[in-house]
């Protein structure tokens, strides 16, 4: 692996842990203030993404690798790296909020669903909400009709603040595993844990797939045959297609 990787690497370290540590630290510091914590973790998001987007792609979420993973847009190999890199930045900020805070106010950074939602109804809720998020970074970021160097970071933000507006009092609108891996890891709960892996790498799948599949793609194979050697003026009755 040369070093280029471990440099992409060292970038997905860094944004998740500012995810986690600026999220994960509003979820204790503002307790029931979903506003706060809503923004605190969008604009996480969108600051590291607009700074190392264009080192690392910005994922900070092993279901948005996934989700690239799976339409081949990633190598096995750098999405283990990614993976890896995520998780340790992940619980190198758990442990750090739990240094600053008490374990009491620390057990407040780890994502978990209100009595009132069955497990397999906090599933679909993370699986709907990380489909959100990953079809914005595929519009946004993967697709080179997109806006990636002017808005996607901005964009991506907003959906995760979105997406926590509607999902926080409910399952805590974690939408990446590595959100939920870190504060878990260190504060020994693992309680209703695995709609926060099963929901957002599944949500993940399916939305860059039916991206890729709707849009990426080409509808139809490019025309073979000898190079063109001038611009041929159209004939009447043709159709220009692009």
């Amino acid at each position: 692996m040369d070093t280029e990787a471990y440099r992409r690497g060292a970038a997905e370290l860094v944004g998740t842990f500012t995810l986690i540590f600026i999220g994960g630290g509003a979820a204790i510091a503002a307790g029931d203030a979903l506003v706060n914590v809503a923004f605190a973790h969008g604009l996480a998001i969108a600051v590291m993404v607009s700074a190392v987007g264009h080192i690392s792609g910005g994922h900070f979420n092993p279901a948005v690798t996934f989700g690239l993973l799976v339409t081949r847009r990633i190598t096995p190999v750098l999405a283990v790296l990614y993976w890896i890199a995520q998780l340790v930045g992940a619980v190198l900020a758990a442990l750090l909020l739990r240094w600053i805070f008490t374990s009491t106010e620390a057990l407040k950074s780890v994502p978990s669903d209100a009595p009132r939602i069955a497990d397999f109804e906090g599933f679909a809720i993370e699986a709907i909400l990380t489909f959100f998020l990953v079809w914005v970074v595929f519009a946004t970021a993967v697709d080179p009709r997109g806006t990636f160097k002017s808005i996607a970071g901005l964009a991506i933000g907003l959906t995760i603040a979105m997406d926590a507006f509607m999902g926080g009092p409910l399952t805590g609108a974690a939408m990446n595993p590595a959100r939920a891996f870190g504060p878990e890891l260190v504060n020994g709960f693992w309680a209703n844990g695995w709609i926060y892996y099963a929901g957002p790498l599944l949500g993940g799948a399916v939305a860059a797939l039916a991206y890729e599949r709707l849009y990426l793609r080409p509808l139809a194979p490019e025309v073979v045959g000898p190079p063109k050697t001038g611009v041929e003026e159209p004939r009447p009755g043709d159709t220009a297609l692009s």
